[in-house]
């Protein structure tokens, strides 16, 4: 048996869940969202829990039995809580903003830049928000600030990577998008000795 696969999920007060046949709705205050499983899955209400069973040992299923139950409990959260991701933007004169549901974004490079606007327009998907908290950076020590937040922990995920992606950070002097308490090797520039 998967060990993560085996343990029963416990559903906290004020959430609704519904199991019909392969698919399963989940009610909360954030919101609601719908999955529906693998068909060599059982999902199955007991005692105010959600217990994932498998129907043999197969690979496929082995794999499958973990998963599932973590995504149903990552779904759970989500409509309880939520998720959030903070980005943070160092290099002097990037920034972000928002307009008509896009995040615009600029990192420097400045032969995308025409007419002084934003270098990427990215479209917010359907169920992520996104907050600016700080708009531009300022220095090496006052990066822009972007939060993503929702209920669904993969599409929060995916965007904070795909922006994330835009411009990685360096490793001499740390500039780009990098997420909130992530640690960026730093290496040692060039050192210019005098010939003697």
């Amino acid at each position: 048996m998967s060990r993560i696969g085996k343990k029963p999920i416990a559903i906290p007060a004020g959430i609704q869940v519904n199991v019909a046949g392969q698919t399963v709705t989940m009610k909360g205050p954030k919101g609601q969202l719908q999955w529906t499983t693998s068909a060599v899955m059982d999902v199955a209400m007991e005692n105010q829990q959600i217990v994932v069973r498998r129907h043999d040992d197969e690979k496929t299923s082995r794999q499958l039995h973990g998963t599932t139950r973590a995504i149903l409990a990552n779904m759970i959260k989500g409509v309880q809580s939520g998720y959030e991701k903070r980005l943070l933007i160092y290099g002097t004169g990037y920034g972000c903003s928002i307009q008509n549901k896009r995040l615009q974004v600029n990192v420097g490079f400045s032969g995308l830049s025409i007419n002084k606007g934003p270098q990427f327009s990215i479209p917010i998907p359907e169920g992520v928000e996104v907050v600016v908290e700080a708009p531009a950076a300022r220095g090496d020590n006052e990066p822009a600030k972007l939060l993503i937040r929702g209920i669904d922990k993969q599409k929060v995920g995916e965007f904070a990577s795909e922006i994330r992606a835009l411009r990685k950070p360096e490793p001499y002097k740390g500039k780009g998008i990098r997420y909130e308490g992530e640690h960026v090797k730093r290496k040692q520039g060039k050192a210019f000795t005098t010939g003697g």
